[in-house]
């Protein structure tokens, strides 16, 4: 590993050191390369990136331009997992035929969205991580297939408007209810396995550098608000990203080695509202559809308070 894990417990802890530059053209406001570009600096120079077709891979990698500074190679929607798994195996196959030294450390990053993960790559994903390879696979999670039109995915979340789930006076947006890939990951018999956000890097970071260490798979998933899809003014995607954990749409929670917790607690929590108004997405809904949203969410932080042990998501502002 390039830094140790416990150092990373400020902002002035994270490395300084840059591995995805300027150049790119990810629309403005979009928070995927402030993901990414944390990412490449916790991971360090010895790294190899596996990115999935998506928004990442078309808006970094303008031929014949890059803006990354490590090794990358960009795969099928479909495929990110496999490839991953296959670039894990030959650096297993060269370090036994005495090509690259034993002790050398190379991080190997799997980077695919939502319709990359949770749907189309979901498959590869299942088995890089049934395989058992030492691979983190990081998801950027914009709820919906951004880089295509904006169709609905399976992360895309309850009523939100997308071109496939239009509102209409008897369609309200997204009827179904996100996927738990948290849990979903987990049932696979990983180690390692968190949700992180980027209005919350030191946490972010700590949680990428944690699923680095891991001798087997692990999984780090960001939510990451898009201006396009989402339907907000470019300044405010971390202030929406820090809302999302503020009303607990978004709790940052962490799987290692069979300990879960909660890494941002919130002792007050916002009503969804906050949430939803700054999003176009959003925009159709009634006050009776946003209570519903917050009634479900409510039942959520039970859950997850149950699981904790402990009250780490408090109760709604008065």
């Amino acid at each position: 590993m390039t830094y140790e894990l416990e150092k990373i417990k400020t902002l002035w802890d994270i490395p300084k050191e840059e591995h995805l530059v300027g150049g790119h053209s990810l629309c403005a406001g979009c928070t995927a390369a402030t993901i990414v570009r944390h990412l490449l600096k916790v991971a360090g120079k010895n790294t190899i990136v596996v990115n999935a077709t998506g928004c990442v891979e078309v808006s970094t990698t303008s031929f014949p331009y890059t803006a990354w500074r490590v090794p990358w190679l960009h795969v099928a929607f479909e495929n990110a997992g496999a490839v991953a798994s296959g670039v894990e195996s030959a650096i297993n196959a060269l370090k036994i035929k005495g090509e690259i030294p034993v002790e050398k450390e190379i991080n190997v990053i799997a980077i695919a969205g939502d319709g990359g993960s949770f749907d189309i790559g979901f498959q590869a994903l299942s088995g890089l991580m049934e395989r058992g390879h030492k691979v983190m696979f990081v998801i950027y999670d914009n709820e919906a297939y951004m880089n295509t039109g904006i169709q609905r995915s399976g992360a895309t979340p309850f009523a939100a408007w997308t071109t496939t789930t239009p509102v209409t006076r008897r369609i309200r947006g997204e009827w179904r209810n996100k996927k738990d890939m948290f849990d979903i990951a987990i049932a696979h018999g990983i180690d390692y396995a968190a949700t992180a956000n980027p209005a919350y890097p030191v946490d972010m970071d700590s949680k990428f550098q944690k699923g680095l260490s891991k001798d087997g798979p692990s999984l780090v998933h960001v939510i990451m608000p898009c201006t396009t899809g989402w339907r907000f003014e470019p300044k405010y995607g971390i202030t929406i990203a820090k809302l999302a954990t503020e009303t607990a749409v978004w709790v940052n929670m962490e799987y290692d080695v069979g300990n879960f917790s909660v890494t941002v607690p919130v002792k007050k929590r916002k009503h969804v509202r906050e949430y939803l108004k700054l999003q176009g997405r959003y925009s159709h809904l009634s006050e009776t559809e946003i209570e519903l949203i917050q009634e479900q969410i409510d039942r959520k932080v039970e859950e997850i308070n149950k699981r904790a042990g402990k009250e780490v998501i408090g109760p709604l502002e008065a």
